[in-house]
């Protein structure tokens, strides 16, 4: 796996949540998955097609999903499980957006799909690629997520 793919996905990582949820994500080191257990407790999920076919998956620990609605509702949340749900999914969107713009500089077109989420401790990702699984993990005062993409 080539890992300046890797770099649009940070850039939009941090530039969304930054601006979006006040928070400052670090990178850690990308590594290739090697399982399908999730490395949080909600993960917002979207497909991907264009030059190649993929998915991009971002997974926040509860402890930093909350916080991210939180710094985006202020003290307006009415359904917190609901809440959390809306947010990731439209920080997934937001950064699979930002990214493919990124990955179209390097000159990989794509669309992506509206993103699903899925909650729960120990829940799988199933990507829908068979090529490796390029995780790339943030800390943050927040609390820790993870992205993953795989395209073929």
């Amino acid at each position: 796996m080539n890992v300046e793919l890797a770099k649009p996905f940070i850039k939009a990582a941090v530039d969304v949540l930054s601006m979006m949820a006040m928070i400052t994500p670090k990178p850690g080191k990308p590594y290739v998955k090697k399982t399908k257990t999730a490395v949080g407790d909600v993960t917002g999920l979207v497909g991907i097609t264009g030059d190649m076919n993929g998915t991009i998956s971002i997974t926040f620990t509860k402890n930093c999903a909350v916080t991210i609605v939180k710094n985006m509702l202020g003290d307006d949340i009415q359904d917190i499980l609901q809440d959390v749900q809306d947010a990731v999914g439209e920080i997934t969107n937001m950064v699979s957006g930002q990214a493919r713009a990124g990955l179209a500089e390097q000159g990989l077109q794509f669309s992506g799909a509206t993103p699903s989420v899925i909650m729960g401790d120990n829940h799988s990702i199933t990507h829908i690629a068979t090529t490796p699984i390029m995780a790339i993990p943030f800390s943050s005062e927040a609390g820790d997520f993870t992205i993953e993409f795989c395209f073929e």
